[in-house]
């Protein structure tokens, strides 16, 4: 049974007709070939000089080889490979021929593809008519006075005649024989012409960076806009819980600033997961994963801690500092405070300490940081320890540095950015900041 499933079974019938899928391509360059055979001489007998086919078939071949170096030939060999020949998707490359590698692999392929289904495709149409008759000239006496009247005496013998089904059976055979070695032929040579070239590999490799990047910039985004708010509504409920039979104004501003802190991580985490959803990508102004410098009245208002903010220069002033950069730095105001939070210490006679400076001359954004140094944590939550490494992987990526230690009793934090960033380049470090590779 496997030697019949390798000639008829379901993969053999599909590669079978991915060779006459060639031959019918190979058709129309053959009938150029035709043509110029025709004005080069034996006009008269082009269709039925076999010599003359062969050359049409000769002429016919390097025209295909032009066509394959068109770029999209190869996505629409690779669809077909994939569908009939049986190749895994994986060894086949994705997408057009965009070096030269690659078309000429992708040349090579569409020629042998349309030359071995340029000859099964024809004896498909010419042998198996002439086998059903060779089967049947014991059974038709019109069959042999038309067959072998002029023919060879020895046709004629009986002995031959009881021959001639198993010689028609036999010529089937090595037709589904030939489709089938084409077939295999074309499926072992798939990987090699219509694989992906180092280029590809490469290409693929930076994409999957690139998707890497994306997911990792998601988690920080959740990571610090979600924790913080956890830390700062878990801070001021603590803080609302003791005091609410003695102080109902201290609760009532505690609950307001629960509000307002959830209510903006809620924007947050939509805009986060809206991406997740949707695949989108960041806008041209690099503020749709968050929140810039311009929010960070909001977020001093309702942090859980008292802050007292100093600015130089002009942070918020949209022309002066990259909104990439920006939206970076608010996320590091916003893992610091919550450092802040879960490290204790902060009250109001001893408030976190933030400025902000813009130093044009520089061409540097400075962010400094100071709160009191706890016994202990305040809020503790799981899996946490990642906001100061985040920290300095914004800052690294956007070509700055980032700091934190103890200074002189306080915990300090220092962030300094570059202003403005290129953006050329496929690996320019504002795409690796966006998470676009």
């Amino acid at each position: 049974m496997k030697p019949l499933a390798a000639l008829f079974g379901r993969r053999a019938r599909l590669r079978w007709l991915h060779l006459i899928i060639g031959g019918a391509l190979l058709m129309p360059y053959f009938l150029v070939g035709t043509v110029l055979v025709g004005m080069a001489g034996g006009g008269e007998q082009l269709f039925s000089s076999v010599p003359a086919q062969l050359a049409a078939f000769a002429l016919a071949l390097p025209m295909a080889a032009v066509t394959g170096f068109f770029a999209l030939v190869r996505p629409l060999s690779v669809a077909t490979a994939r569908a009939l020949c049986g190749v895994p998707p994986a060894l086949l490359a994705d997408g057009p021929a965009r070096t030269r590698q690659a078309r000429v692999r992708t040349a090579g392929w569409y020629t042998l593809h349309l030359a071995l289904g340029g000859i099964i495709s024809g004896a498909t149409l010419a042998l198996p008519p002439f086998a059903v008759a060779v089967i049947a000239l014991p059974f038709s006496a019109g069959l042999r006075e038309t067959w072998l009247l002029d023919g060879p005496e020895a046709l004629r013998e009986p002995w031959a005649l009881a021959l001639a089904p198993f010689a028609g059976l036999a010529m089937l055979l090595a037709l589904a024989l030939a489709a089938a070695v084409a077939g295999e032929v074309l499926a072992r040579r798939a990987p090699v012409l219509l694989g992906p070239t180092p280029e590809d590999r490469l290409a693929a490799a930076e994409r999957r960076a690139a998707d890497l990047a994306v997911r990792n910039r998601l988690a920080r985004e959740l990571h610090d806009s979600v924790g913080h708010a956890l830390s700062a509504v878990t801070l001021q409920a603590g803080a609302a819980r003791r005091v609410l039979d003695r102080d109902p104004e201290f609760v009532r501003e505690a609950l307001t600033a629960i509000e307002e802190t959830t209510r903006r991580t809620v924007g947050e985490l939509d805009s986060v997961l809206g991406l997740l959803r949707q695949d989108a990508e960041p806008d041209e102004e690099g503020t749709a994963y968050g929140p810039g410098l311009d929010a960070l009245g909001g977020l001093l208002a309702h942090c859980g801690v008292p802050v007292a903010y100093e600015r130089e220069g002009g942070p918020e002033d949209p022309g002066v500092v990259d909104p990439v950069v920006a939206r970076e730095a608010y996320r590091i105001v916003q893992e610091g405070l919550s450092n802040a939070l879960r490290h204790g210490g902060g009250d109001a006679a001893s408030p976190v300490r933030l400025l902000i400076a813009v130093r044009e001359r520089e061409r540097e954004l400075e962010i400094v940081m100071e709160n009191p140094l706890g016994e202990r944590p305040a809020v503790t939550r799981p899996g946490g320890g990642r906001g100061l490494r985040g920290i300095a992987e914004r800052a690294v990526l956007l070509g700055g540095r980032a700091e934190a230690r103890p200074y002189d009793g306080v915990w300090r934090l220092t962030a300094r950015l570059p202003l403005a960033m290129p953006r050329t380049g496929a690996t320019g470090t504002a795409d690796r900041a966006e998470g676009r590779g």
